[in-house]
């Protein structure tokens, strides 16, 4: 981690990742990449959907091959860059047919190293193949649900899952979450953990950053009035007063279950995740 002079106080707390270590390209590749509009919390009417969002520098949007779709084909890691719209980083992979395409790094990755989705390929760093030829104990990301469907879990910085059985035409995996959770043998997965793994060190240090990162300052509800919020109002700090904790709009949060009863995935989850007080201390 970077770390900076206390010019200011902002600056004493301030820290970041020292991308001049692990980056090799500034610019991304124009082919790949092309604008978009955020959505920034709002819906398709413009009305706020979800707060604390707006804001924040225009981002270039590169375009991540979270399919894998070709297969057999081996492919070399020419760049290591990095992307304002997800927290691990990106390289560029050119294939042995000359098309490139962006994927998400593994940790320890550099450029020249190759890697190959193949039902075969050999159980090394950045390789793609099914959860079936996996054995238990492996680190994972970039995990299918559905086979042929995309990566969808184990792509955030740092983050991995691991395989703990192969039965019965599903494998178990432990998600980062500590939930245990059936999936089809016969999705893909990539050996290793994702890159950029001390991104949730990184302190912003100032209300300014945050800002820049499209993030809106959020508003204590004790700090309110009676109207705006059920914790509101008083004389001085006032203790909560009610006998669950509450959102803005009386809705009881802390504790509750909010996982849909009937949800498609629930006959899939093997162990549930651990929650409250007990997870603080792993």
């Amino acid at each position: 981690m970077k770390k900076y002079k206390p010019t200011s106080k902002s600056r004493r707390q301030m820290t970041n990742i020292n991308y001049r270590e692990f980056l090799t390209e500034t610019k991304p590749t124009k082919s790949l990449t092309y604008g978009f509009k955020r959505s920034v919390g709002r819906n398709s009417a413009g009305r706020i959907t979800m707060r604390h969002k707006g804001g924040g520098h225009k981002r270039l949007y590169r375009d991540v091959d979270f399919l894998y779709n070709k297969k057999d084909i081996s492919a070399k890691i020419t760049t290591i860059e990095y992307d304002p719209n997800r927290s691990a980083f990106i390289g560029l992979a050119v294939y042995k047919d000359g098309e490139k395409r962006y994927v998400v790094l593994p940790k320890t990755v550099k450029p020249g190293m190759t890697f190959i989705v193949s039902e075969k390929a050999e159980l090394s760093v950045g390789n793609r193949l099914p959860l079936k030829n996996i054995p238990v104990g492996t680190f994972v990301y970039n995990v299918e649900i559905k086979p042929r469907g995309g990566s969808k879990i184990g792509r955030s910085a740092g983050i991995f899952a691991q395989v703990v059985a192969n039965a019965d035409g599903y494998t178990n995996l432990k998600m980062p979450s500590s939930e245990v959770r059936k999936i089809d043998e016969n999705c893909y997965a990539c050996i290793g953990t994702v890159s950029n793994e001390e991104h949730h060190l990184e302190n912003f240090g100032k209300a300014g950053r945050s800002r820049w990162k499209g993030i809106r300052p959020t508003v204590r509800g004790t700090a309110m009035n009676p109207v705006d919020h059920p914790y509101g109002g008083g004389e001085g700090r006032q203790g909560r007063g009610t006998k669950r904790p509450k959102t803005l709009w009386g809705k009881v949060t802390g504790g509750r279950k909010t996982r849909t009863p009937k949800k498609y995935s629930n006959v899939f989850i093997v162990s549930r995740r651990k929650t409250g007080k007990s997870r603080k201390g792993q």
